[in-house]
């Protein structure tokens, strides 16, 4: 399932679940690569050879990366655009793993995974199951989280879909711990996710 006009929550995990991240390093790399993709201005490898620009046909509104998996929440504009990304973003990462780590083989366990989000109104919810996922989700460093609530700033990161569904960033943060309430809610998100169509 890829269509234009849509949102997707998209995951990743490593193979047999060992990790895909082991240091700052690594983190900054995969995020650097996001930026390659989603940036307003065009980016260039080392030859003067342009990436693949896809700012007007995929937005990231937000994100976390774990130890060993990670989630994206994308609005997908141009049909296509999604499977770009990951596949760039994945086999540069991997690339760049294999060859700092001195292993072989495949990193992830599949490609990836992505569920299409129905209703609109489920975004704030996908928002907070992503951010939610480190045990010290309000100081990790490696989510959409600090840019969200202003600070950190990125371009490429456009979370306008989420929070404009709050009155301020402060009004967000209350809606991340509030989530006792929302227990349902986010066990029912997580049924759903674990039967994301496989790209």
């Amino acid at each position: 399932m890829d269509l234009p006009q849509s949102y997707y929550h998209v995951y990743a995990r490593g193979v047999n679940k060992t990790s895909i991240f082991e240091d700052d390093q690594d983190y900054t790399f995969y995020l650097g690569l996001l930026k390659r993709y989603l940036s307003k201005n065009v980016h260039y490898n080392k030859k003067g050879e342009s990436y693949t620009h896809l700012y007007n046909k995929l937005e990231l509104l937000s994100f976390c990366l774990m130890r060993n998996h990670f989630h994206l929440l994308l609005y997908q504009q141009e049909a296509g655009a999604m499977s770009t990304l990951m596949r760039g973003v994945m086999t540069s990462y991997s690339r760049y793993y294999n060859l700092k780590y001195s292993r072989r083989g495949p990193l992830f366990e599949s490609r990836y995974k992505a569920s299409r989000i129905d209703a609109d109104n489920y975004l704030e919810h996908i928002s907070r199951y992503i951010h939610l996922n480190p045990h010290e989700w309000e100081e990790y460093a490696y989510s959409s989280l600090p840019y969200m609530l202003g600070h950190k700033k990125a371009e490429w990161l456009r979370s306008e879909k989420v929070m404009e569904k709050f009155k301020s960033s402060s009004e967000y943060l209350g809606f991340l711990r509030d989530y006792e309430g929302q227990k349902e809610v986010l066990a029912e998100l997580k049924y759903e996710l674990a039967d994301a169509t496989i790209q």
